[in-house]
């Protein structure tokens, strides 16, 4: 298990990340997501030990996790971290890079090991290449085959997809969580892309401001948001009265969030919109409209036309 107890740290007298706790089972997949500024990179390298803590302390299995100031070569051996820079050698090879830390003394084995990761991250093609003649995709895919290679306990990936292309993404994505979860591999993805979160996050974090504002299962977290910012991360949210949509009694009115796909027009929907824009997203339109001089976004089968007047309820 890892525990992260109550960490505080900032490069200079301001706190980065301020006393955040939170456990990790053996073999779970946990996503950080949060606005751009908040801490998730360097909450990651805090969990590697690339920092001297603040405050609080990080155990994995009742190890303690140290900084810095206690080893003279950064970072723990049982974990791996890929950061946003991939730090491959662009003057050998692709297998050479990802084979790189693998013993030379079993050969035919760690042959079989670089073939079995470039298979996953779908680079076996290029395996005789140098890394300097690669995409910026293509280097992060052998920089996730690399960090792979020794079998990590805990591994740490910072926007491990924000380069590859997304008619590969959503193939290397379910190739590699599904690897991560056989072994048992505990996996911390920091991601600015909410389908990282939804689609293979069994927990999902939330920063903001360098602060821990919610940890939940990924689905219970999108569908009952503490909060708009929660909301926001994955996509557009519209907050609203609920008496605006629906009748009420005024001592139970209340403030709702709403997702686009929540709201559809109807002919007796309480709330009525001036459309001003509608925008193709392939199976269906987002329109953007207005409703007292503030945005609303809800999804329509069709385009509507400019200033438009529908009405809208819950769907």
């Amino acid at each position: 298990m890892l525990q992260v107890q109550n960490i505080s740290f900032g490069y200079t007298e301001k706190p980065v990340v301020q006393n955040i706790h939170f456990s990790v089972e053996k073999g779970q997949n946990i996503a950080v997501i949060g606005e751009s500024g908040c801490g998730k990179s360097t909450l990651l390298k805090l969990i590697y030990g690339l920092y001297d803590l603040d405050e609080g302390q990080i155990f994995w299995n009742e190890q303690q996790v140290l900084g810095t100031s206690f080893n003279l070569v950064p970072g723990m051996p049982y974990m791996k971290y890929l950061s946003q820079d991939f730090d491959l050698m662009p003057y050998i090879t692709v297998a050479e890079n990802v084979g790189k830390y693998l013993s030379n003394a079993f050969p035919d084995q760690k042959k079989a090991r670089i073939k079995e990761l470039l298979e996953i991250v779908e680079m076996t093609e290029f395996a005789n290449v140098k890394a300097k003649y690669l995409s910026g995709g293509q280097q992060q895919r052998v920089a996730l085959a690399r960090v792979l290679a020794l079998e990590p306990e805990v591994l740490l990936l910072d926007e491990p997809f924000s380069h590859i292309d997304n008619f590969r993404k959503n193939a290397l994505r379910r190739n590699l969580f599904a690897y991560l979860k056989a072994e048992g591999i505990t996996v911390i993805v920091a991601t600015h892309d909410s389908t990282d979160a939804l689609s293979f996050a069994d927990e999902t974090i939330v920063l903001q401001n360098g602060k821990m504002v919610d940890k939940a299962n990924s689905h219970d977290l999108y569908n009952n948001p503490i909060n708009k910012y929660v909301a926001s991360l994955f996509g557009e949210v519209n907050e609203l009265k609920l008496s605006q949509l629906i009748t009420v009694d005024e001592d139970l009115d209340e403030l709702v969030l709403l997702y686009p796909h929540q709201l559809k027009i109807a002919e007796n929907g309480l709330m009525n919109v001036l459309v001003k824009q509608s925008y193709f997203k392939g199976s269906y339109y987002l329109i953007k409209a207005v409703f007292d001089r503030k945005v609303i976004f809800f999804e329509h089968e069709s385009p509507l036309e400019m200033n438009q007047e529908v009405n809208l309820m819950i769907s």
